[in-house]
């Protein structure tokens, strides 16, 4: 992996477990999911009409398909992954939906991307996730049926993750969609997807706005700029390596849950932190 490249997952994995600290500190109901979609579509239209207009970017009708297909994976993924928020701790939750969706994903490319990874690569992956595995396996917790229920709620959201990141890796790698048109338009779709919800349930919208506005602006500048990041990282760098180098942001999430929401048991998260520490410096050499 290139060092811009891991430069960039590394920025987009503090970006990116800042805003899912937000989220879970927000409650994450489907109409929050709804507000910064449509804060992030508004915030980021003007930067993607001015790469539209000077790189002359033609949008065509496979663009837009590929543009929905991602809209609505992570339309899932959010929603998921806010239940999960909901019924259990960030540091139980976000490890084991980063953990899982690397995994699949990276194990998807290799099997059918045709991605070769070389052995310092892979033996790196492996830390990594081994790391998470150990940053989320507490049997004690997970006797407990909200534990339980959370952890169902994010081995499914990582189910997500390696579809969405499949999806998008071959919309700007193969298809050459700008990543910033993809995202703008993924948002733009969660928007539209979830307009029904949120009209629905619009007491609890406005609720949300008046609550938890500034979440909610934080989250819709934080969530496209580190998404954006990945992707372009992907344009040039196999799933493979970005996949597992991405979970060096479930050391930061983690140590959010345990130091600002007093989550707990630092000597086996260290343990797992030290092994995805090794993991990063073996698939940036390798």
């Amino acid at each position: 992996m290139s060092s811009f490249a891991l430069l960039l997952i590394v920025a987009a994995a503090f970006l990116h477990a800042t805003w899912n600290f937000l989220n879970k500190h927000a409650g994450g109901h489907a109409t929050f999911t709804w507000l910064v979609a449509v804060l992030s579509a508004l915030l980021y239209a003007p930067a993607t009409i001015a790469i539209v207009e000077i790189w002359q970017l033609q949008i065509n009708a496979a663009s837009i398909g590929l543009i929905a297909g991602s809209a609505a994976l992570h339309t899932v993924y959010f929603l998921l992954l806010n239940q999960a928020y909901r019924v259990g701790d960030l540091s139980l939750v976000y490890p084991m939906a980063r953990g899982t969706g690397p995994l699949l994903a990276a194990i998807a490319a290799i099997l059918f991307l045709g991605e070769r990874p070389s052995p310092i690569a892979v033996v790196g992956a492996l830390l990594i996730i081994g790391g998470a595995i150990i940053l989320t396996t507490n049997i004690s917790r997970l006797w407990q049926t909200e534990s339980r229920d959370a952890l169902i709620y994010a081995l499914i959201t990582g189910v997500f993750i390696a579809a969405y990141t499949l999806w998008d890796k071959q919309s700007v790698s193969r298809f050459g969609v700008s990543p910033l048109v993809l995202d703008w338009g993924a948002n733009v779709g969660r928007a539209l997807l979830l307009t029904p919800i949120a009209f629905k349930y619009s007491d609890h919208a406005i609720g949300e706005w008046r609550e938890h506005k500034h979440e909610a602006i934080a989250c819709a500048v934080l969530i496209p700029l580190a998404y954006i990041l990945v992707l372009t990282a992907m344009r040039f760098t196999p799933v493979s390596y970005v996949a597992p180098a991405r979970e060096i942001s479930i050391l930061i999430g983690t140590a959010m849950g345990t130091r600002l929401l007093g989550e707990g048991d630092a000597v086996r998260k260290l343990a797992g932190a030290s092994a995805m520490v090794l993991g990063v410096m073996g698939l940036a050499t390798g």
